[in-house]
Parts: C-alpha cells; structure tokens; sequence
C-alpha cells in the first residue's frame, strides 16, 4: 500500500504538521527523511522493517554496507540514515565543548558516542583547564590496559605541550562490566605517581561501559 493510498491522518508528513515531530514514531521520522520507498514496499513499511530487525541504537552504528541488506534501502538512502546519526554525534559533540567536570557521571555522558569501537578497549586522556573544563580528548592506546605497556610520557605528552591543568584517565570495558582489574589499579598508580612529578594532576580514572561508570575517586582509590 502507497503511503499516498493513505488517510491523510495517518501520513507521516501530514502528522508531522499537524502534531510536531515528538507525536511521530521513529519509523514515521525516518521515513520523511527518506521520502520515497518501493514498487514492493511503501518507505514507511521500509523504516518499521529496519527498526524491528536492529533497534534504533544499533541503527546507529551500522554501516552503509549493513545498511543496505535491507530491501528498499540503496547506497542513497544508506548514506542519508548515516549523515541523520552523523549529525546528531556531532551536535552531542558541540554540546558538550569545554563542558564543565564536576564528577564522574559528566565524564560518562561526556564520553557517550566517542569510542569508536566498543568491541576493544580504548584509553583516552580528558585535559582539564583550571575551571575543569574539558579542553581535548586525546585516544592514548587500543587494546588491553597493562602498566608494563603504558608510559607516562605518551599519556602526558599532549597534556604538557596544551598546558593543560589537569587530566582524567577514561577506558571502557567491552564486557561492559566496569568493576576494575588489577591491571587498570597499576596502571592508575603509576600515572598518579607521575602526575605527581610533572605536576598535571590527575583528578580521576573513570571506566565506562554501556550503562554505568566506575570512579577511582569517588570510590576513594584515587587520594
């Protein structure tokens, strides 16, 4: 069935003027977006299809090739549901430019969408200016943290040369168990020791994983 076969009450386009964006489904969103659909398939029939099979969040994170395994979805529509998620990521981006950190859940929804592979682990550096705001997000190493892998100076090398007053350490744990290992603890006591000496302070080490956060400081491993 055409969407133009459609009452007009029951039009993507047409509840979108007549109700505003928050009263239409996801499905209903997207398919303005993509407008048109099938000889087979109207394009809402498409986008219901896409969001049952893989949710909104996976949606997301797919790319052009997986995209497309879909029928009614070509290389154009791919590209357009990618440049949707694009966009959105870099308005969370803006928003949170020079975002003020005042505990751990900021560095968690500060973090929201920027490991770019969640399959491995990631550390990354946060430089903090004396009003503790972030300034830069550097990626320092991929893979299994290991005190023995991880030196001071790649950590703190952006840190010094952007004069940043502070720093926090963040990696994510693809398990999704954010509960620390002995190795994250050594890794934490040997950046906290070098903190000392270069005189950037090191203000937490904060794990993320899919839904919540573990904080050395606020869970006192961290003085």
């Amino acid at each position: 069935m055409r969407i133009a076969d459609f009452d007009p009450e029951n039009r993507p386009r047409e509840r979108f003027i007549t109700h505003g964006p928050a009263a239409l489904s996801s499905a209903e969103l997207l398919a303005i977006v993509l407008r048109t659909g099938t000889q087979k398939h109207n394009i809402l029939d498409t986008c219901n299809t896409l969001l049952s099979l893989h949710g909104l969040e996976a949606l997301a994170e797919m790319n052009l090739e997986e995209l497309q395994k879909t029928s009614g979805i070509g290389p154009s529509k791919a590209m357009q549901i990618t440049a949707i998620f694009e966009l959105n990521k870099r308005l969370h981006y803006k928003r949170n430019t020079n975002r003020k950190i005042q505990g751990a859940r900021d560095v968690f929804e500060y973090m929201q969408g920027r490991v770019p592979d969640e399959t491995k682990e990631h550390l990354f550096v946060l430089h903090l200016n004396t009003k503790n705001q972030i300034t830069k997000c550097a990626e320092v190493t991929i893979g299994t943290l290991n005190a023995s892998l991880i030196h001071p100076r790649e950590v703190f090398k952006s840190a010094i040369r952007e004069s940043a007053n502070a720093i926090i350490l963040v990696h994510n744990h693809p398990s999704g168990d954010t509960e620390p290992s002995n190795a994250d603890r050594q890794v934490t006591n040997l950046l906290k020791q070098a903190s000392a000496v270069i005189q950037i302070d090191l203000l937490d080490h904060v794990i993320i994983g899919k839904t919540g956060w573990y904080s050395f400081r606020e869970n006192n491993q961290l003085s």
